[in-house]
C-alpha cells in the first residue's frame, strides 16, 4: 500500500505497506461467511443463520452477510482471500487472553509486528508504523519507529507562544551529526509532508468514506499518508464492539456495514497502489456454533480472516486442510466440532500472517524470530 521514497522510508525499492484491522470483542465468522450449503448450520442455528436468499454468493458453498456486500468486487476480482477457522491455540476463550497471545505472536516479549518491522533493519521514517487509535496495540511494540494519533492534525511539532519553535528546534538538530541529525532532518522532512496534504481533499478515483465513523476515517488517513510517501510500513486500526452474546444481529450488523464500507472505499481510494498494499482483517477468536437463548452467541475458537491486496490468491475460501477429498469444509457435526462446540482452529493466526510479511520483505530466517517457538506452515495466500 505505499509508495515511500528511498529518502524517507529506508526501506528502499521495497514499497508495500501492512494494514492491520483488528476487530476486538471476537467477531463471529459463521455470520461474516456462511457457509451455506452446510445443512448443520441452520440447525444450529434456526434463528441466527444467515439466509441464503440474502446472502453475497461466493463459491457456492459459502456466502457474505448482506451487510459486506461492498467487498463482493474484490473478490470477484480476486484480490480477496478468505481464511475460515482462524485463530489462536489458546483456549481460555478469554478476550484479554486471547489478543495478548495474539499480539505478542505467542508467549514472547514485543509484538509481532514490532519484531517483523525491527528485522527489516532501522526505519528512517517517524511515521514508519502508525495506528490510528489514542495509544499503541501490542502488536506493534519493539518496532523500530511507532506513532499513534486519532488524527493527522496530531502530527506536527507547535508552541502556542512561540510560533518560531519548530524552526529553532529543527536548526538545533541540523548541528548535530550522524543518526540524530537523520532522524531529526526526516522527522522534519515527514512533518513538511504531512502539512502537505490538504485536509479537504477528495480521496482519489471517486472513492467515498463515512465521514462520522472513525473506523473509515482512520483508513482514510492511512491512505492519505501512503499518498504523501512518508514512508508507511505498517499501519494499524480496530473496531471494536464485536462481542455478541445477546441479540446479536444488533449488534454486530452495524459494524459489518462499517468494516466493509471502509474496506471497500480504501480500495477504490488507492486504485493500483493497492498492488503493493495488503489488508489483514483478523480477531481473537469466533463464536460457539449454536446460537444461545438471548439471540446470541457465546465466546468460541475458531472464526475467521480475510487477506486483501495486491498479488493474494483471491477469490478463495481457506478452510480446513484435513478434510478428506481436498475439500475445504467437513460439515458441522457433534463430531467435527471442539470443546463445547466451537468450530475449530484450523488455521493458525501466524500461519495467515507468515506468507503476508514474507512478501513484505520478511525473510524466513527473521520469520522464525517474528514467531518463536512456533513451526510455521504458511498458507499458500500468494502464487
Amino acid at each position: 500500500m505505499a509508495t515511500p521514497q528511498l529518502s524517507i522510508s529506508g526501506n528502499g525499492d521495497d514499497k508495500h505497506t501492512l494494514v492491520v484491522v483488528f476487530l476486538r470483542g471476537a467477531a463471529d465468522g459463521l455470520t461474516l461467511v456462511a457457509p451455506l450449503a452446510d445443512d448443520g448450520y441452520y440447525r444450529y442455528r434456526p434463528r441466527l443463520a444467515v439466509k441464503k436468499n440474502e446472502a453475497v454468493p461466493l463459491d457456492g458453498f459459502f456466502g457474505l452477510h448482506a451487510n459486506l456486500r461492498p467487498l463482493e468486487a474484490a473478490w470477484k476480482d480476486g484480490d480477496l482471500a478468505i481464511i475460515h477457522g482462524a485463530g489462536v491455540e489458546d483456549e481460555s476463550r478469554s478476550h484479554f487472553d486471547a489478543q495478548d497471545f495474539m499480539e505478542h505472536g505467542g508467549l514472547v516479549a514485543g509484538g509481532w509486528l514490532g519484531r517483523a518491522l525491527r528485522a527489516r533493519g532501522p526505519s528512517r521514517s517517524p511515521l514508519g508504523a502508525v495506528a490510528l487509535s489514542p495509544t499503541l496495540p501490542e502488536c506493534l511494540s519493539g518496532a523500530p519507529t511507532a506513532t499513534a494519533f486519532q488524527s493527522l492534525k496530531e502530527f506536527a511539532i507547535r508552541h502556542e507562544k512561540r510560533p518560531q519553535f519548530p524552526a529553532e528546534l529543527q536548526r538545533l538538530y541540523a548541528l548535530e551529526s550522524g543518526a540524530l541529525r537523520d532522524a531529526g532532518t526526516n522527522t522534519f522532512d515527514a512533518i513538511r509532508r504531512v502539512e502537505a496534504i490538504p485536509t479537504n481533499a477528495a480521496p482519489d478515483n471517486g472513492a467515498s468514506y463515512n465521514e462520522r465513523d472513525d473506523f473509515a476515517q482512520g483508513l482514510r488517513q492511512v491512505a492519505q499518508l501512503i499518498r504523501a510517501d512518508v514512508g508507511v510500513e505498517a499501519a494499524t486500526v480496530d473496531i471494536g464492539g464485536w462481542d455478541s452474546h445477546f441479540v446479536q444481529q444488533t449488534t454486530i450488523e452495524p459494524l459489518m456495514t462499517r468494516l466493509a464500507a471502509g474496506l471497500a472505499a480504501f480500495r477504490q481510494d488507492l486504485g493500483a497502489r493497492m498492488g503493493t498494499t495488503t489488508v489483514v482483517v483478523m480477531t481473537e477468536f469466533g463464536r460457539r456454533v449454536a446460537e444461545n437463548s438471548a439471540f446470541g452467541t457465546d465466546h468460541g475458537r475458531g472464526s475467521m480472516a480475510f487477506v486483501m491486496g495486491g498479488g493474494v490468491k483471491g477469490g478463495r475460501v481457506f478452510g480446513s486442510p484435513h478434510t478428506p477429498g481436498g475439500g475445504t469444509w467437513p460439515g458441522l457435526t457433534p463430531e467435527m466440532l471442539d470443546g463445547p462446540g466451537d468450530l475449530p482452529v484450523w488455521n493458525n493466526y501466524r500461519n495467515i500472517l507468515a506468507p503476508v510479511l514474507a512478501r513484505h520483505g520478511t525473510s524466513e530466517e527473521a520469520l522464525a524470530k517474528v514467531f518463536p517457538d512456533y513451526a510455521l506452515k504458511p498458507l499458500p495466500l500468494y502464487g
